[in-house]
């Protein structure tokens, strides 16, 4: 596996990933995934040569809005964040509202900023990893659901209507279907829930120059809004249990998020662009589960990746491939206090 490795996928980047907001925030998810975005931070910035073409990351920044009854959680949210990122602080209402002119002053009582946010070109990251892994012996196999795992004689073989492929290692990364792969291994689940997230885009104000604003996301979570390509992308940030699927958007979803959208600023949304969604998977804790399963020789899991997936990436990356030939963590992401631990399967059950 190793040295030859096979991805085998219905299609490559057709989801999630393919469908994410795309911001590098370190402002965001509990304490494991800001340390592992953490230490995402060198590779996206200084990728090796032949990685990319371009920079990866852009300016973009991120505020975080509260009224006045958010207080309380944007104060406690401060302290958890400068721990990690010195450079975020408090702003009030007529800073906010200097970086971000949409915001209505009658809504917006303080506010969290993170200057150093950045937009993230996921096209060219993930093309960059996928041309990595192709350089390296590797292959990509898509048209190839998996219907059978078993495993005999030391190896696992996945069967697809692409064919069969054998191998010591197999890694379950299916996204929403990682559960159901685990079916059928024969693998006990880890608990995984896919949820729902809608995302939407409307064009803004003809006498508003929208590129230098932030991503918005309320302090709470409960919308979130960014200019993308000349147009403004609005999401209710909904997590809505869904079986694994193509998620599609849900009416109700977009025009929650344009209330809260309109509540907010002195946006009007009078028409809706483009719409659509995507699975972010949870296990219990919201932490990512990264590990090699006891339980079964060989089936190493990497499920649960939430909305955090595409900004954790190298620093998984790398963490995945040390387990898999070490069983321990890289040496920089240990000394940021993580364990093994808290990433394993085994802590679900």
């Amino acid at each position: 596996f190793c040295l030859s490795p096979v991805i085998v996928s219905f299609q490559v980047s057709a989801n999630t990933t393919g469908r994410s907001v795309a911001v590098y925030t370190q402002n965001y998810g509990n304490r494991i995934i800001r340390k592992l975005t953490l230490a995402s931070h060198a590779f996206l910035s200084e990728f090796p040569q032949g990685f990319c073409e371009h920079p990866i990351l852009s300016p973009r920044g991120a505020m975080f809005p509260a009224r006045e009854d958010q207080l309380a959680t944007l104060d406690k949210t401060l302290d958890e964040a400068q721990a990690l990122v010195p450079s975020i602080r408090r702003i009030d209402s007529a800073e906010a509202i200097a970086i971000n002119p949409s915001l209505d002053p009658d809504y917006v009582a303080a506010a969290i900023y993170e200057p150093d946010a950045r937009d993230i070109d996921v096209h060219a990251l993930h093309h960059g990893f996928l041309k990595g892994l192709r350089q390296r012996g590797g292959s990509v196999v898509t048209s190839a659901d998996v219907t059978a795992l078993s495993r005999g004689n030391g190896a696992w073989t996945v069967t697809t209507p692409a064919g069969n492929y054998t191998a010591p290692i197999v890694v379950n990364a299916a996204g929403a279907w990682c559960d159901v792969i685990a079916g059928l291994a024969g693998v006990a689940p880890v608990g995984l829930v896919p949820k729902r997230r809608t995302v939407f885009t409307f064009d803004p104000p003809p006498e508003l120059d929208i590129s230098s604003w932030p991503v918005t996301i309320d302090i709470d979570e409960q919308f979130y809004f960014k200019p993308d390509a000349g147009q403004i992308l609005g999401s209710p940030a909904d997590e809505t249990p869904s079986p694994p699927c193509d998620a599609q958007p849900e009416e109700i979803d977009v025009a929650l998020a344009v209330e809260r959208v309109q509540r907010a600023t002195i946006l009007k949304v009078r028409r809706i662009s483009q719409k659509w969604a995507g699975l972010r998977c949870f296990v219990a804790d919201k932490t990512p589960v990264a590990g090699m399963d006891d339980a079964a020789d060989g089936f190493f899991w990497l499920a649960g990746q939430g909305g955090y997936g595409i900004q954790s990436a190298p620093a998984m990356g790398r963490v995945v491939a040390s387990l898999i030939a070490t069983r321990a963590l890289p040496d920089d992401v240990a000394a940021m206090g993580l364990k093994a631990s808290d990433l394993a399967p085994q802590r679900l059950r």
